[in-house]
């Protein structure tokens, strides 16, 4: 009789304390139902120049490298939806065909013929503080931290060095901070993928050049697309 009685005295006392266990567990582990999903972001591009004069044309691999950091404004109870608002540097060079050089202070542009120079290496290159305004939907919770997102915005870019890189036949050529940049560029952007990794493009709105013309007085208008992987840590 003793024997079942202290056996489920026992039991009872092992629920009782388990039971509280629990509950201070809970209590340890409050949701933050206030979470934001404020992000460092990484990221590495292609960049590809459009709107290119007749006979320019890309050659090797111009590569971006991106990163800074973006704050996260929840605009919904659910926080599946918000404004982002960042800060960020960029580098971005752009290997091709066309000659920048400095004649007498004064910047001329020219289209390089392969066959007439031989050059090993032809580049322009910038360096931009960026402001990326996005707005952003994703399936993420308080306790989610792998979900799918779509972001989408606007990204501004204030060119604050710029320089171009010539050796060849001709000898070598540098030029950094001309003004024949455009220091403010900007463009729409989407990133979307799942967790760390994203999709990523850039399509720039302005050009990459002032008012400038080449030979045959062609306007130089291009502008660029930057597309590669975006990776977003909390």
């Amino acid at each position: 009789m003793l024997k079942p009685l202290f056996l489920s005295f026992c039991f009872s006392f092992l629920s009782l304390h388990l039971l509280k266990a629990q509950d201070e567990i809970v209590k340890d582990s409050v949701i933050d139902t206030k979470y934001r999903e404020d992000q460092f972001y990484l990221g590495a591009t292609y960049n590809v120049l459009i709107n290119k004069p007749d006979g320019v044309t890309q050659s090797g691999f111009s590569i971006g490298l991106h990163l800074g950091f973006i704050r996260d404004f929840p605009i919904n109870n659910a926080r599946t939806k918000a404004i982002g608002v960042g800060l960020g540097l960029s580098t971005n060079s752009y290997n091709q065909n066309l000659l920048i050089s400095d004649n007498n202070e004064e910047i001329e542009f020219s289209v390089l013929d392969g066959s007439q120079v031989d050059f090993s290496k032809n580049k322009f290159f910038t360096h931009l503080i960026e402001m990326p305004i996005e707005f952003r939907w994703r399936n993420s919770s308080a306790t989610n931290y792998k979900f799918w997102r779509i972001y989408g915005g606007f990204k501004f870019g204030y060119m604050f060095r710029n320089g171009t890189n010539f050796k060849g036949d001709l000898g070598t050529i540098k030029i950094i901070n001309s003004d024949v940049f455009n220091k403010l560029q900007y463009g729409l952007t989407l990133s979307t993928g799942y967790n760390t990794w994203n999709f990523h493009v850039y399509y720039g709105l302005n050009t990459l050049f002032k008012d400038q013309v080449i030979a045959k007085q062609t306007s130089l208008d291009m502008s660029e697309i930057r597309v590669g992987l975006m990776f977003y840590l909390l």
